[in-house]
């Protein structure tokens, strides 16, 4: 019997980048919550966790927020040592799915809540050790969170105003046209009259 799941019933355009997107940040929750049941070496749980965080962290930048969303950023640093963050995003009109959006959006911003709850915990119990893992996943989770966050507002500027640039031309470009076929046709009835006569 072979077990096959249908994620066309859940709505998924996209289920291999979906699940990568939930593997590694359920992993790395889960290796943070239960690691210690397995192993007493503390060391070997956090560089387990670090990994997770750092495979999420980049393929929810990198391949996830690019196809669920449409969205990509990234940070570049000048030459003066500045840094320039770059916002890409698809084009308005590319057809995206519900789905996608909402689970990508809602993990995004879930996980560093549940992070922080962690952080919260290890705080009360006075477990500065394991505070560190918490605060490393903050870090890398509100990275996401604020370069997803900005490249949506980007976009949705970007699109805007092309929409705008593009609605002004095309109608200046009608009323040049419209301009410009008057004026060489009432040029050229006039050079035929005036042969004619």
């Amino acid at each position: 019997m072979e077990l096959k799941h249908d994620f066309t019933q859940t709505g998924l355009s996209h289920p291999v980048a979906s699940f990568f997107f939930l593997a590694f940040r359920t992993s790395a929750l889960l290796t943070y919550l239960l690691g210690s049941f397995f192993s007493n070496n503390f060391t070997l749980i956090f560089v387990l966790v670090i990994l997770l965080l750092a495979f999420d962290f980049w393929t929810t930048k990198n391949v996830s927020g690019r196809l669920l969303v449409g969205l990509r950023w990234w940070n570049e640093i000048q030459h003066d040592g500045s840094n320039k963050w770059v916002f890409e995003s698809a084009n308005p009109n590319r057809k995206s799915n519900s789905a996608d959006s909402q689970l990508f959006w809602a993990v995004l911003y879930g996980t560093p809540l549940i992070w922080g709850i962690f952080a919260f915990s290890c705080i009360l119990t006075m477990k500065v050790s394991w505070l560190f893992i918490v605060v490393i996943a903050i870090v890398m989770n509100a990275a996401n969170v604020y370069g997803f966050s900005q490249c949506d507002k980007d976009a949705k500027r970007r699109w805007t105003t092309n929409l705008v640039t593009q609605s002004a031309l095309g109608s200046l470009g009608s009323g040049a046209t419209g301009l410009m076929s008057r004026a060489v046709s009432s040029r050229i009835a006039r050079n035929l009259f005036s042969s004619r006569r």
